[in-house]
């Protein structure tokens, strides 16, 4: 019995069932598909039942979903939603504040300059994941205020980069302007070269192969090439340093203008892919997070860590974007839409522990911060700045 509870077959059957779950709340709540699946996911994990644990397998399916997610999100995408100043305004702003709000706050608490710098650097990051997805269900994502967000997001995630490569050089003592520029050069290049590389050669290679016999007799062999490529810049940019969701989303907006004839839709299959692992990945962020760890100290410093973390976002991205002429709700939508830290901060904060800069209360307290501001965007989203259209869009289906 104990040798099937382990098998991929019964831990598969395990988180779908959970995911099942997820919606089933997140329908009784009246709340995204997100909010119900994170909250099973605590419900399930250490924090409570116990049931599922992190472990290398959930990881692996998470980091699937978290792929997959952000290549359908980049196929509703064009490069020129993408590459505006505006973006790289907000997303510049929206690194620098949440870093010195996330320092002072932990030197306010007495905490290490080392600790300090990483605590900072995990309040640089955004997680387009969650606010994407969420934009996604509310039928949102082509918005000006949507494209800002994944557009400014994209450029947060190379500057976060940056940020952490200066936080563990300056940690290390190893930090020069050599190494900050060589982490640049290798950001931006990636971007530009696997952006152009999609755009020019991948794309239309698929659109001529879609008319040869070929496909005509195996037409899920061009799906089948896609999701290749998708894990492909995925992977490329982890070796970059950049996160692997970041190359997932430029293969998306890579493929965007694909039209096929006789090839299986992209954007179909990937679509159904989406539906089963997305919801693994957020089932697995509820499960990453052990309440047990808390103490009150820690739940004092959670709790301000957590203000932090959503005003600094709302002034570093909001304000710039009211300044570059967009309307105040817009501005607000940006300002919570960057707010969600996600799989991102935490990834930054098992960094700081593994290399013993930051203990086990602060690592707990930033991936609660991750998961409380990946609750509230949605909760914000549906039950403020959206809730005419919700409450329209219910009364339509009524």
């Amino acid at each position: 019995m104990e040798n099937i509870l382990v098998q991929p077959v019964f831990q598969m059957c395990l988180l779908l069932f959970v995911a099942l779950a997820g919606y089933l709340v997140a329908s009784r709540i009246n709340q995204s598909a997100v909010i119900g699946l994170i909250l099973v996911g605590i419900l399930v994990g250490p924090s409570v039942l116990g049931l599922v644990t992190y472990t290398d397998f959930v990881s692996g399916l998470a980091s699937l979903g978290a792929v997959i997610l952000l290549f359908v999100i980049g196929l509703e995408f064009k490069v020129k939603d993408i590459l505006e100043l505006r973006n790289g305004v907000i997303a510049a702003v929206g690194v620098i504040i949440p870093w010195i709000g996330g320092y002072g706050l932990s030197v306010a608490f007495g905490l290490g300059t080392a600790s300090s710098i990483f605590i900072g650097t995990a309040l640089t990051a955004t997680s387009i994941a969650i606010t994407a997805n969420v934009l996604r269900e509310m039928g949102k994502l082509k918005t000006a205020a949507a494209k800002a967000i994944i557009g400014a997001a994209v450029i947060d995630d190379v500057l976060s980069l940056i940020a952490l490569s200066l936080s563990t050089g300056v940690v290390e003592g190893g930090i020069s302007p050599q190494s900050i520029g060589l982490v640049i050069v290798k950001a931006v290049l990636f971007i530009v070269l696997a952006g152009a590389f999609g755009l020019f050669v991948v794309s239309r290679y698929i659109e001529r192969l879609d008319r040869s016999a070929f496909v005509k007799r195996y037409p899920e062999f061009l799906f089948i090439f896609a999701m290749m490529m998708a894990f492909f810049y995925a992977m490329m940019a982890e070796l970059t340093g950049l996160s692997a969701i970041v190359g997932a989303f430029i293969a998306g907006v890579s493929f965007e203008g694909v039209r096929l004839v006789h090839g299986r839709d992209i954007k179909e299959g990937a679509e159904y892919l989406q539906i089963i692992f997305a919801s693994i990945f957020f089932v697995s962020l509820g499960i990453l997070a052990d309440l047990r760890q808390l103490t009150p100290g820690i739940v004092i410093f959670l709790t301000a860590l957590i203000v932090v973390a959503i005003i600094s976002k709302l002034v570093g991205c909001g304000i710039p974007a009211k300044l570059m002429g967009m309307s105040t709700k817009d501005s607000l939508i940006i300002g919570f839409g960057m707010a969600p830290r996600g799989e991102v901060a935490m990834i930054v904060a098992l960094i700081g522990l593994q290399q013993a800069i930051i203990d086990q209360g602060i690592y707990v307290s930033l991936v609660l911060m991750s998961l409380v501001t990946t609750i509230i965007t949605p909760l914000i989203y549906r039950n403020w700045l959206f809730r005419k259209e919700h409450a329209v869009s219910h009364v339509g289906m009524a």
